[in-house]
C-alpha cells in the first residue's frame, strides 16, 4: 500500500476487546508500509483476542496497556506525552464497551487516558453486534462523541461473530487505513475558500400535522446536511442551518434555526434566500393533510381517509428568486432512475448543482453515518464519490462545488 497522506504520520491505534481485533494486526502493517510511525495501543480485554507481541514487532513499537507503563522514564505522565506526540488517535476496533467510557469520560487504561489528553484528532470505528449497535444508550454515546469532534466510522453490514446478518462488523483494514488517509488530509488543510461567505443550509425531516399527536414525516436524521453546515463553518463561511426536528448537537459556530413544517421550512428560507451558497439537504415532505385536526382523532370502526395538499417548493421557490452568482445545490434521494430524475430536478428547479443518492443502497441515504453520492452539474459534469463517512462525503462536495464555481469566474 503506497499513500503519500500516510507518510510521516505519527498515529496511535487502540485495540479493544473484541473478536474484530484480529483485523488490527493487518491495519498496522499497511500503515507502516505506507510510512506512517504507529504505536499501538491496548485495553486488557483485547489481549484475549491478539496478543500484544504481534502488534509490537510489527509496529517495532512496544505495546501500551496499563496507564502507568513499566519500566519506562516519566510513565506518569506517558498519555500526555503521546497525545501531544501523534497526528490522529484511531481505535479500531472499538467496542460498545470502549464508546461508552469515551463518553463519559473513564480513565481506566493507557488507551482512555490518551484520548482525554490527546489533542490530535481522533477517529474512532466501533465494531460489535448488531443489536448493541442499534441499542439507544449505544446511539447516544456515539452522539455524544461526535460532538466531541470525533469522526466516527460505522460498521458495515454482513456477517457478525454472533452468526447473525446485520450492522455490526468492522471494516476491512483496506478500507480503514485509507479512510485514515482522507481523515488526516481533511483535518490538517486549513481550507477558508468560504470566507465572508453567507451558506444557508437546510437539514432534517418536516413534520406535517395530522392531529396534535401523529404527524407525517419521512426518516431522515439531518446528519448529512449538519455535516455541510459544519464542513461550511470550518471554511470560514457565515452559515444558517435550518433545522427540522433532529436530535443533533449544532455545530461551533453555526447560527441554527429550528423549524417543524414544510411551510415553516418555507418561510425561514425565503428570509435568507440572500445566501451566496444554498445548499438544500432536508427532506422536505411533499404533501401535508389538508385540515389539521385540533384534538386527538379517536380510532373509528371504518377506516380513515386523509385528504392531502401539496406543500411549498422550497427549492424551486429559491430557484425563482436566484440571484446573479447565487449558487443553489439541491439533493435527490432516488430508488430507481437515479441521474435521469436528479437531472430533470436540476434543471427544473433552476440548480447549479444536484447531489444524488439512493434510498434502497445499504449505508447510503437516511439513518446512516455514511454516504455515497454522485454530484451532478448544470454544465454537465459529473462526480461520483465512494461510500464515506458523512463528514468526509461534505468536505468532498465543498472541495468539487467551491472549486467549479471559482473556475467559472
Amino acid at each position: 500500500m503506497t499513500d503519500p497522506r500516510l507518510d510521516g504520520k505519527k498515529l496511535i491505534l487502540g485495540v479493544t476487546g473484541s473478536i474484530a481485533a484480529y483485523k488490527a494486526a493487518e491495519l498496522v502493517r499497511l500503515l507502516v508500509r505506507a510510512g506512517a510511525e504507529v504505536q499501538p495501543m491496548m485495553t486488557a480485554d483485547a489481549t484475549r483476542f491478539i496478543a500484544p507481541l504481534t502488534l509490537g514487532t510489527l509496529a517495532k513499537r512496544q505495546v501500551l496497556i496499563q496507564v502507568f507503563p513499566e519500566n519506562q522514564d516519566g510513565s506518569w505522565t506517558k498519555h500526555v506525552d503521546l497525545g501531544l506526540w501523534a497526528d490522529g488517535l484511531v481505535i479500531a476496533p472499538a467496542t460498545a464497551n470502549t464508546l461508552a467510557k469515551l463518553a463519559n469520560g473513564f480513565c481506566d487504561s493507557m488507551l482512555t487516558a490518551t484520548v482525554l489528553s490527546a489533542r490530535c484528532a481522533v477517529l474512532v470505528c466501533p465494531a460489535m453486534d448488531h443489536d448493541m449497535w442499534t441499542h439507544p444508550a449505544t446511539k447516544a454515546n456515539v452522539d455524544r462523541l461526535r460532538s466531541f469532534g470525533y469522526t466516527i466510522l460505522d460498521p458495515e453490514r454482513g456477517e457478525l461473530a454472533s452468526g447473525l446478518i446485520g450492522v455490526g462488523r468492522l471494516p476491512e483494514p483496506e478500507t480503514i487505513a485509507a479512510f485514515i488517509g482522507e481523515w488526516l488530509e481533511s483535518r490538517t488543510q486549513v481550507n477558508r475558500s468560504l470566507e465572508g461567505k453567507k451558506v444557508l443550509v437546510t437539514a432534517g425531516p418536516t413534520r406535517e400535522a395530522i392531529d396534535p399527536v401523529r404527524f407525517l414525516s419521512n426518516g431522515s436524521t439531518g446528519t448529512m446536511g449538519f455535516a455541510l453546515a459544519d464542513a461550511a463553518a470550518r471554511r470560514g463561511a457565515d452559515v444558517v442551518l435550518l433545522a427540522g426536528p433532529v436530535d443533533l448537537p449544532t455545530p461551533a459556530g453555526v447560527d441554527r434555526e429550528d423549524v417543524v413544517s414544510a411551510d415553516d421550512l418555507h418561510r425561514a428560507a425565503l428570509n435568507h434566500a440572500d445566501a451566496d451558497l444554498v445548499i438544500a439537504a432536508a427532506a422536505v415532505a411533499d404533501y401535508a393533510p389538508a385540515t389539521a385536526g385540533e384534538q386527538k382523532m379517536k380510532k373509528a370502526d371504518e377506516d380513515l381517509v386523509l385528504q392531502l395538499r401539496r406543500t411549498p417548493d422550497v427549492l424551486a421557490a429559491l430557484g425563482e428568486r436566484k440571484q446573479n452568482g447565487q449558487v443553489l445545490v439541491g439533493f435527490a434521494l432516488e430508488t430507481r432512475n437515479g441521474e435521469a430524475n436528479a437531472r430533470g430536478k436540476l434543471e427544473r428547479k433552476n440548480l447549479d448543482w444536484i447531489v444524488l443518492n439512493h434510498a434502497n443502497e445499504a449505508g447510503a441515504g437516511f439513518g446512516t453515518g455514511t454516504n455515497r453520492v454522485v454530484l451532478l452539474g448544470a454544465d454537465g459534469s459529473r462526480h461520483e464519490l465512494p461510500m464515506m463517512d458523512k463528514a468526509a462525503v461534505a468536505a468532498r462536495l465543498l472541495d468539487l462545488i467551491t472549486a467549479q464555481e471559482t473556475a467559472k469566474e
